[in-house]
């Protein structure tokens, strides 16, 4: 891919690990984020949370959290989801200067989120509107890990069964604040950890178990 010297080329140039390797052979990076709205055409990204997760552990000192400032105002409805007003986000940094972290931390790494297509679409149209080309990896969904596990035990999925919280409770995980991006990220990660776990048999699960 054509990319201009950067981040994004830097990621795109660095191996990531194969299908058939062990999950706590391989690196992560669980990712979340806080926006304008749902639709990435229209809405912007407020907020990027991430921490690493390597060798089947949660790296805390690998965490980041970073606001980005929107160019147009937030609106009360998102305002009233994950809490950013206008005041503190016109102080934030701007989209070029917050992509470049989450990138350099990414690079060799496979993302996680949980209900991954929103940070998929949202990730991969910024990195278009910076750098001119889209995102395009692969990425291991929690939510998609949960409902996988849910199908073989419930003909009918309950109505919120598969929210983040839910899902950290089926494995006796402590509720988290939801709707900030890095307690989300770190949410996802511990989630993804005990997915994982459950996924393995005699030998750790393969990628290839976990991709969705």
């Amino acid at each position: 891919m054509r990319c201009p010297p950067g981040p994004l080329k830097s990621y795109y140039r660095t191996d990531t690990p194969t299908p058939d390797t062990p999950y706590t052979r391989a690196e992560f990076l669980a990712v979340d984020i806080e926006t304008t709205g749902l639709d990435p055409r229209t809405d912007e990204i407020v907020s990027i949370g991430f921490v690493p997760v390597v060798a089947g552990r949660v790296r805390l000192a690998g965490a980041e959290h970073h606001l980005v400032r929107p160019t147009r105002p937030v609106s009360d409805e998102a305002a009233k989801v994950h809490g950013l007003l206008d005041d503190v986000l016109a102080r934030a940094e701007p989209l070029s200067e917050a992509l470049p972290p989450l990138l350099a931390a990414l690079t060799g790494r496979i993302p996680i989120a949980h209900h991954s297509a929103v940070e998929r679409a949202f990730l991969s149209r910024a990195c278009r509107a910076v750098y001119g080309h889209p995102l395009a990896t692969p990425w291991v969904c929690t939510l998609k890990l949960a409902k996988r596990r849910l199908t073989r035990t419930e003909a009918v999925i309950p109505e919120g069964a598969l929210r983040l919280d839910a899902c950290r409770r089926r494995y006796g995980m402590p509720h988290h604040h939801a709707h900030d991006a890095l307690a989300d990220a770190l949410a996802a990660a511990e989630l993804f950890l005990a997915q994982a776990a459950e996924a393995s048999g005699r030998a750790p699960a393969q990628l290839r178990d976990l991709i969705t």
